[in-house]
């Protein structure tokens, strides 16, 4: 059966950046500290989880039309100038050089115009048939844990040797909600780092009370609607009401895309540089020769 597993790529080369001091540079002085890193990342993953495939998947847009129009606040403490985000300046230039590294090597890369890469990961994740695993520094992508159908996140946030699996039951025990209710636990307490308000006055415990309570936001505002007298914390009703207009739009902000349209591309995992020059040729410009060869010899077979 095949064994899937989804890189968040701009999560785990922005940790490579920050994690991999910038002393790491090319023969001509350029940093690819980040280059390095998410290399490096990856042949440790594999080694330790040893998926049949693999998807490097990209933010071909970080800050969606469909989620900016629902709420403006969306990221935009992130945005630059324009559109662009605001990437630290050693950074960016790295970002197209991981691109023509992924493709020499023959690992996919995908990123779909309008989408983030969390969308990406969503998509695979809702038409895959065998296990998936989902690697991110991301807490959003906890929204995607499903143990009957075997989709787990392996969370990077204390570093890619010291990585924390998360199941529906860590998701329990840490946030005390029912382990695939995540996103609507997320949508009530908001995310200040990507510019979700949340419900005035409600925070971790009274969101985790009320999504314990009646399983989902939907059941939630149904019950709402419906006058419920029991099942709400003191004063969460009257901010439920004021908080109406947020949350009939907040749900399709939070909550990943399924339905991304994918193109057809082999996710295999590969064996071998599918560019064998081109690696070459990446790997003197870069200075990319040993963790290229660590990455080598632990995809061939």
């Amino acid at each position: 059966m095949p064994r899937l597993m989804l890189l968040d790529t701009p999560s785990l080369y922005f940790r490579a950046y920050f994690g991999v001091p910038e002393s790491m540079t090319a023969p001509d002085g350029m940093p690819v500290n980040a280059v390095r890193g998410l290399i490096d990342m990856i042949a440790t993953l594999v080694r330790a989880h040893e998926p049949t495939e693999l998807v490097a998947c990209m933010d071909a847009d970080w800050r969606p039309a469909f989620r900016v129009a629902a709420i403006p606040s969306y990221k935009a403490h992130r945005v630059a100038t324009g559109h662009e985000e605001e990437v630290p300046d050693t950074l960016a230039p790295q970002v197209p050089v991981i691109e023509q590294v992924l493709d020499a090597l023959g690992v996919a890369r995908v990123g779909v115009d309008g989408y983030e890469a969390d969308d990406v990961i969503g998509t695979y994740t809702a038409q895959a048939t065998g296990p998936v695993d989902i690697v991110t520094g991301d807490r959003d992508l906890f929204q995607l844990v499903d143990d009957e159908r075997r989709r787990r996140v392996l969370y990077t946030v204390k570093g890619i040797r010291n990585i924390q699996v998360i199941d529906e039951a860590h998701v329990t025990a840490k946030y005390g909600i029912p382990g695939r209710a995540y996103a609507d636990y997320a949508t009530l307490r908001g995310d200040p780092s990507d510019g979700l308000p949340g419900v005035p006055g409600v925070g971790d415990k009274t969101a985790a009370a009320l999504i314990t309570r009646f399983g989902t936001l939907e059941a939630m505002m149904a019950a709402l609607d419906d006058g419920a007298s029991t099942g709400f914390p003191a004063g969460s009703r009257n901010r439920l009401n004021a908080a109406r207009d947020y949350l009939a739009v907040a749900p399709a902000v939070v909550k990943v895309a399924h339905d991304a349209p994918l193109p057809d591309v082999d996710v295999t995992l590969p064996v071998k540089a599918r560019d064998p020059e081109a690696l070459v040729a990446l790997a003197d410009r870069y200075g990319l020769d040993n963790p290229l060869n660590r990455l080598l010899a632990v995809l061939a077979p």
